[in-house]
């Protein structure tokens, strides 16, 4: 199958990392499924993609919610023109402000673990559901992890945590997904430069108590890999992959 009948859903779409890879997909033939919790969004989005809106389907969708999930998927389902789904891109994901692993209120915690985690879990649901009924039967999951997976930041509890619990449910879903000639892999991202790493330009704390700048890499990089991830043929997998910035302090001791 070549990329012109090829379907690919990006969570968290409307900005950033999402934003990018939708528009790189695009590019090399996808048809995109666009979503995000905000319409407003995902039209920036399809507007700089300036592509054919037969390609394109924006569904609004809050990942953390299992009804929305359910939503989203049935109308990638009954669309006629997108009656299959070949990639997966779990993006969707926040953080919280650094704190205190004692000061962390509950709410923030269930926030970010009910984005995080237990939205790559629903959508991952549905999509092996759509995956394993379709013909050709198959498909490929590809999962936004981070290098908090392997090193975390200070004070970055529940956004650390959830990037662990990710790369276990990467690895199930990989086993569980063989039978259904579903792959699925990780991309670990460190330091791209989306608004979320806007803090790093004035500095950012570090294990030893210091503030220090971090360098960053262009979100493009990201959405590179992305889609040299998905457009391998179903035989192959990258199961892990780290992207970052080659002088950000990562490697080494801190």
């Amino acid at each position: 199958m070549d990329n012109k009948s090829k379907v690919a859903l990006i969570t968290g779409a409307g900005s950033g990392i999402g934003q990018s890879t939708a528009i790189t997909l695009y590019k090399a033939g996808f048809s995109i499924v666009l979503t995000s919790r905000r319409m407003e969004k995902l039209y920036e989005t399809a507007k700089l993609i300036e592509g054919n809106v037969n390609r394109l389907l924006l569904v609004t969708c809050d990942v953390s919610k299992p009804n929305e999930v359910t939503q989203l998927f049935k109308k990638v389902k009954v669309k006629e023109k997108f009656n299959r789904l070949d990639v997966l891109f779990n993006n969707a994901g926040i953080s919280v402000p650094a704190a205190l692993l004692e000061d962390i209120s509950y709410e923030d915690w269930k926030t970010v673990v009910d984005i995080n985690l237990t939205g790559v879990f629903l959508c991952t649901q549905q999509a092996i559901k759509l995956m394993k009924n379709q013909k050709p039967m198959g498909g490929r999951i590809i999962n936004n992890g981070s290098i908090s997976a392997q090193v975390p930041r200070p004070n970055s509890a529940p956004y650390t945590a959830t990037k662990h619990a990710l790369t276990g449910l990467t690895k199930s879903t990989s086993l569980d997904g063989r039978k259904y000639n579903i792959a699925c892999g990780q991309i670990d991202i460190g330091n791209a430069a989306t608004d979320m790493a806007k803090p790093m330009e004035s500095g950012v704390p570090q294990a030893n108590g210091e503030i220090k700048i971090e360098p960053t890499m262009k979100v493009q990089e990201v959405a590179d890999a992305v889609a040299y991830m998905a457009n391998l043929p179903l035989n192959a997998n990258v199961l892990f992959m780290t992207v970052m910035a080659s002088a950000m302090p990562y490697v080494g001791r801190g």
